[in-house]
């Protein structure tokens, strides 16, 4: 159990059973009577935001959240597939909860996946990834000082704004939050 004076922009909490991220929260006490805290909840589930009010001591539950190393296997339709690295059991995910993220998945590639009571909600990659160009027009020569980008296909699938220099086999490093170009390997 939480108490209100453990609230901390991040902690996971659990109000009528459901699971929230605290996103903002701030202590107030009003003309008369005790102390509150305000707060400006995440739903976990659902994304949706909602502000609940505590009295000032209040307890809350601790979610049943865990997170588990996993190993990404493949998509089928819009589901991920995912097997536990020490059970060896698998577990299907639909790829609407990732939040983008299954944009940066390979076939193979481990990562974190967070689990509310046995069930999938969202994975955690790496916020820098390798990942080679599959597909790219050919940069000319003397493209490499201008400020100038071009898209570029990851093996991945995904398609981010690549420097004319490069070229397609070429493998890059590419912030997963942004989206962005960082530089060649």
């Amino acid at each position: 159990m939480y108490s209100t004076t453990d609230f901390r922009k991040g902690l996971k909490i659990e109000v009528e059973d459901t699971p929230y991220e605290i996103v903002d929260f701030q202590h107030f006490k009003p003309g008369k009577g005790g102390a509150m805290v305000r707060t400006k909840l995440r739903n976990i589930l659902t994304g949706r935001m909602q502000d609940i009010t505590f009295r000032s001591g209040e307890k809350v539950e601790k979610p049943d959240l865990e997170t588990r190393d996993m190993q990404f296997l493949y998509r089928k339709n819009d589901d991920l597939f995912f097997m536990d690295m020490t059970t060896y059991e698998q577990i299907q995910m639909p790829s609407s909860s990732t939040d983008g993220k299954e944009g940066f998945l390979k076939d193979g590639q481990e990562c974190r996946v967070l689990l509310y009571n046995t069930r999938p909600l969202d994975i955690d990659i790496p916020l820098t990834l390798v990942l080679q160009v599959t597909d790219t027009e050919p940069g000319a020569k003397g493209d490499t000082v201008s400020n100038v980008t071009k898209p570029a296909t990851l093996e991945t699938g995904i398609t981010v704004q690549v420097p004319l220099f490069v070229n397609l086999g070429d493998k890059i490093k590419v912030d997963s939050r942004s989206r962005e170009y960082i530089g060649r390997e």
